[in-house]
């Protein structure tokens, strides 16, 4: 396992994850299985986000409370199935700034088509979390971070709900500066890119279409 993976372990992760692999699961049923997972996810990775302190009054006496230190976090989606893992770390970090950048992947190729980049401004100054429910191949997901650099961007986590080795291999040699934290991390890749066993294709699953 690389040095920049977290698996995150959790006992209601593993639970709603195999709830969402049932190919019989309605979307409406993944769309929210999905929002709760990303929560989970989420806690992880935000776990060292730098804290300062301010002043505030309890109802008890004054004190100095922790509170995140510096500009507001950047989540960013890469779309458009990233959005069911965006819905779910808004709620959790409700005043966070949102990005997007709008990728397909050529069915011949496998590789990223860009067709929308829209990112929040002082991207040197956030920590960027970018969210993908699936690490497949990891071309989209490599592009998508070389564009985030190119923004500014220095402080990249990923977060996804399943991976493979090869998307892990991927990213990790693209970019080993950034941590990569997924709920799983399944064997293979089949021979149409998709992971094994996987759940099918995230965004299809999602919204309903094919």
């Amino acid at each position: 396992m690389h040095a920049n993976l977290t698996v995150v372990d959790h006992p209601l992760i593993a639970h709603k994850l195999t709830l969402m692999r049932d190919k019989n699961a309605p979307s409406a049923v993944f769309r929210q299985l999905l929002r709760e997972i990303s929560l989970l996810l989420g806690y992880e990775v935000l776990r060292d986000l730098p804290l300062t302190t301010k002043s505030i009054e309890t109802p008890v006496e004054a004190m100095e409370a922790p509170i995140l230190k510096g500009r507001k976090l950047a989540l960013v989606s890469i779309l458009r199935a990233g959005n069911g893992l965006l819905d779910g770390m808004l709620d959790l970090v409700p005043g966070a700034r949102v990005g997007h950048i709008g990728l397909y992947r050529d069915a011949k190729t496998l590789q990223p088509v860009e067709y929308f980049l829209k990112l929040p401004d002082h991207m040197s100054e956030r920590a960027v979390i970018a969210v993908d429910p699936m690490l497949a191949t990891g071309n989209s997901v490599a592009f998508a971070i070389k564009r985030l650099k190119e923004s500014g961007a220095k402080d990249i986590r990923l977060m996804t709900l399943l991976a493979a080795p090869e998307g892990i291999e991927a990213v990790a040699k693209s970019h080993p500066d950034v941590r990569i934290f997924t709920a799983a991390l399944d064997s293979h890749l089949n021979d149409h890119g998709y992971i094994v066993p996987g759940l099918g294709d995230a965004g299809d699953r999602m919204f309903g279409t094919k």
